[in-house]
C-alpha cells in the first residue's frame, strides 16, 4: 500500500538523516514495499541515533527487533546485513543501538512508552491495542511523523568485548554430511546437518 499524499506531512520542516519527510517515505515505500508506521518511527530513531556518534567514526548496528527496523538502519546508514556492520538479536525491544567499531562505545535508541500518551493513536499501534485493520495508516503516518523524536530515548553504552570479536573472520570447514563449507565453531558438521535447518530436502543432493 503507498500513501496517497494525504497524511499531512507536506510542510513539516522535520527531516531524517538530512533526508526530507516526503522523499524518506518514498525511499521507505521503494525499499521497504509501504510505509510502514515501524519504518517512520525506525527513521527518527536511526537520525537520532547517528547524531549521537561523532564526526568520522566508524559504527557497527545492533537491532534489537527483526521488525522493520533492521530496515530503517539499511536504508539510512552503511549498516546491512549482508556486509556484516548490523546484527540482529531478537530481544523483543524497538531499539538499537550504533557503536564505534573498535572501542565499541556508543548510543541506544529506544521508545520510552510513557512518552506516548500524548499521541493516543501512536501508543495503542506501538502497544498493539487493537486490530491492526482498523487502523488508519495514512493517519498514523501523520502522527508519527509530528512527534518524530519526542517519544524517544537515548542511552549511552559499551558493547561488550566478546561481542565485538564475534565480528571477526572466522574459520571455515567443509561438513562431512552435505560437503558445504561451513565455520568451525559450529561443531563437527555444520547447523543445518544438526537439525536446525527448517526445511527438509525433496530431492537429494547431486552425487548423494
Amino acid at each position: 500500500m503507498r500513501l496517497t499524499g494525504s497524511t499531512g506531512i507536506s510542510g513539516n520542516p522535520a527531516r531524517i538523516c538530512g533526508i526530507g519527510l516526503e522523499e524518506y517515505i518514498r525511499k521507505v515505500e521503494a525499499f521497504h514495499g509501504y510505509a510502514a508506521p515501524g519504518m517512520i518511527l525506525g527513521g527518527f530513531m536511526v537520525d537520532l541515533a547517528v547524531a549521537q556518534m561523532g564526526q568520522g567514526i566508524l559504527f557497527d548496528a545492533i537491532c534489537e527487533t527483526p521488525k522493520c527496523l533492521p530496515d530503517a538502519i539499511q536504508l539510512l546508514t552503511p549498516c546491512t546485513v549482508g556486509n556484516g556492520w548490523l546484527r540482529i538479536l531478537s530481544l523483543g525491544r524497538f531499539a538499537l543501538v550504533l557503536y564505534d567499531k573498535k572501542g565499541g562505545e556508543g548510543a541506544r535508541v529506544y521508545v520510552d512508552p510513557s512518552r506516548l500518551a500524548p499521541w493516543p493513536m501512536a501508543r495503542d499501534w506501538f502497544l498493539k491495542v487493537g486490530p491492526k485493520e482498523k487502523r488508519d495508516l495514512e493517519e498514523l503516518v501523520g502522527i508519527l511523523c509530528k512527534m518524530g523524536s519526542g517519544p524517544l530515548g537515548v542511552q549511552r553504552v559499551r558493547v561488550e568485548p566478546g561481542f565485538l570479536r564475534l565480528s571477526r573472520h572466522r574459520e571455515f570447514s567443509i561438513c562431512s554430511r552435505c560437503g558445504e563449507s561451513y565455520p568451525n565453531d559450529d561443531g563437527p558438521v555444520c547447523l543445518g546437518c544438526q537439525g536446525q535447518a527448517p526445511y527438509s530436502p525433496v530431492f537429494p543432493l547431486p552425487g548423494k
